[in-house]
């Protein structure tokens, strides 16, 4: 049977690890969710034909470009998605938008504040035409996560004092790992900081529906200088080999002061030796608790102070009638990393094509970049109080 819904052709920008989930979602999306509009894997950018062309066919891209330039000119394109490293975000999207592409950009929405408010302006201007952007914050789309926010906006644990976010991995601790990009600050505009913990941000204001207001932060560069990456060869690195300056934080702390009074501590860090992608977040309110763990993702605990026998209970988050969970799998089958993306392209494609403007937008993107740009200059200034 011939699907006759309207296509809206996808050109993907990168096909490192988020090109490859992101791939993975606009393959899926159609088969679990009725969507408005099916969407068309067009075409994959990336700098090497013959490593484009190989992930492009592994991958399910009918065509390749070598500059996104031309993705950006392509017929057969209507959406732009952007998962490359922070330093072209901002250049991609805002030629995207003017061409009339609708764009879905990665985070953190791009490498400075500057950049981000360029970004923001491009896309007022844009939705001003229908053409609609979205940062891809994906955390939001964990059903736990989404059932949280919802928990709190009906008032289950009252009032809103305290939060607790921290994001814990280990994969660098090794001293003689690669000077990859994400450790130039050129290229990923900060560490940990802008990497994963743009994400406690995000999931902290997306589940309080508070905004951050001031911080007070520390951050530290553990080890100063690393083997240069193209000279790696994956073995042992000798004491002779060329190595270069890790220009990132390893490791950010801050406390944060939210809209309302809340008091919130984040932290984000490589090097919590252990621990592999521990996006922890818990929110303490007047009448009850939530927690989260994304190692434990189909998870959220609950405590309720008005049950005479009181205790935090575990709430399954895989019934029907919880956010996402119906489109998958009977309750008890859980769901996993790459699902998050597949409703995220889900939600981007369903504002798309009803002519609204997705969440979270770069606007609140920028927002996010403000608060890395305030974590930086009060860890730049003895923990000084900086206010947003």
């Amino acid at each position: 049977m011939t699907d006759s819904k309207p296509t809206l052709g996808v050109g993907m920008v990168g096909y490192s690890f988020m090109g490859r989930v992101h791939s993975e979602a606009w393959r899926n999306v159609s088969a679990f969710f009725d969507l408005p509009v099916r969407p068309v894997m067009a075409a994959l950018g990336g700098r090497s034909r013959e490593q484009a062309a190989a992930a492009a066919a592994s991958l399910g891209w009918a065509a390749v470009e070598t500059d996104w330039k031309r993705l950006i000119e392509r017929d057969d394109v209507q959406i732009i998605d952007i998962c490359t490293p922070g330093d072209s975000h901002a250049e991609i999207a805002i030629a995207a938008l003017a061409a009339g592409k609708h764009v879905l950009c990665e985070k953190p929405l791009a490498n400075t504040v500057a950049e981000a408010e360029a970004m923001v302006e491009a896309a007022r201007a844009a939705a001003a035409r229908g053409v609609r952007s979205m940062v891809a914050f994906n955390y939001r789309r964990v059903p736990a996560v989404a059932l949280a926010r919802k928990m709190v906006a009906e008032g289950r644990i009252g009032e809103v004092r305290h939060v607790r976010a921290q994001y814990l991995q280990d994969w660098i601790v090794d001293p003689e790992f690669p000077l990859v990009w994400r450790l130039q600050k050129d290229k990923a505009g900060s560490g940990a900081l802008g990497d994963i913990g743009a994400h406690i941000i995000d999931t902290a204001e997306f589940i309080t529906g508070r905004n951050l207001v001031g911080v007070s932060a520390v951050t530290e560069t553990f080890i100063k200088e690393r083997p240069l990456a193209e000279a790696s060869s994956g073995l042992a690195a000798s004491s002779t080999q060329e190595k270069g300056e890790v220009t990132v934080d390893d490791a950010a702390l801050f406390l944060g002061r939210f809209e309302g009074g809340a008091l919130g501590s984040f932290e984000a860090t490589r090097f919590a030796t252990g621990r592999k992608n521990a996006l922890r977040i818990e929110v303490n309110g007047s009448l009850g608790s939530l927690s989260f763990d994304f190692e434990a993702m189909n998870e959220l605990w609950f405590y309720d102070s008005s049950e005479s026998d009181a205790g935090f209970r575990r709430i399954l988050v895989t019934e029907p009638d919880h956010p996402y969970a119906g489109a998958w799998w009977p309750p008890g089958h859980g769901l996993g990393y790459d699902h998050t993306f597949v409703h995220e392209v889900k939600d981007f494609l369903e504002a798309v094509a009803e002519g609204v403007d997705p969440a979270p937008s770069f606007e609140d993107g920028l927002r996010v970049q403000r608060v890395l740009a305030a974590v930086e200059e009060s860890a730049a200034h003895e923990s000084r109080w900086t206010a947003l």
